[in-house]
């Protein structure tokens, strides 16, 4: 797993160190962020929810990202995101909250301009991100919310005030993104 462009383009990442984690590979982020670009999404204030590796807010932070937030209930996976902000030179834009999401909602602040969601695909995700929406960490208008689900789903149409622009398929992974 690497970097795909930007800043740290070309650095290697650590993979989470537990199994149960499924890293979003590097064809479906340049996906997303491809996507992202030809939407002109502002990468001012990142959200990595579910967030594994840290790939995706590393990737979105190495594209020109200002600040990111990562959100990852466990402790080692923490420790790996960690050293990865500290390869590519990020740990200074970025912040790691080691604790489960819908903990973590509660003390954020928003908002952020792009949220990035990996959920386990056997994890309903849809309300902690409605909970998302509603607490004001993202606007309908001003915030893009990308959300990773299986292919075999489909995600919601809408997520509190965010409707669904647009649909990716890669293999086993789906991307929606909301607007």
């Amino acid at each position: 797993m690497r970097v795909i462009a930007g800043q740290a383009k070309g650095h290697r990442l650590a993979g989470p160190p537990s199994r149960a984690t499924r890293p979003t590979s590097d064809l479906v982020r340049g996906a997303i962020f491809s996507a992202l670009e030809s939407m002109g999404v502002d990468l001012t204030r990142v959200l990595d929810l579910y967030a594994g590796s840290g790939a995706l807010g590393i990737e979105a932070l190495s594209r020109g990202g200002e600040w990111c937030d990562f959100v990852e209930k466990d402790a080692r996976t923490c420790a790996s995101i960690r050293e990865n902000l500290a390869k590519t030179r990020f740990d200074g834009r970025a912040k790691v909250h080691c604790a489960p999401v819908e903990r973590a909602l509660a003390r954020l602040e928003g908002p952020y301009t792009l949220v990035l969601a990996d959920p386990p695909y056997a994890q309903e995700a849809a309300p902690p991100l409605e909970r998302l929406v509603e607490s004001g960490l993202a606007e309908a208008g001003r915030t893009v919310l990308v959300l990773e689900h299986s292919s075999r789903e489909e995600g919601p149409e809408r997520l509190g005030g965010l409707s669904q622009v647009k649909t990716l398929r890669h293999g086993d992974s789906a991307v929606s993104i909301y607007r």
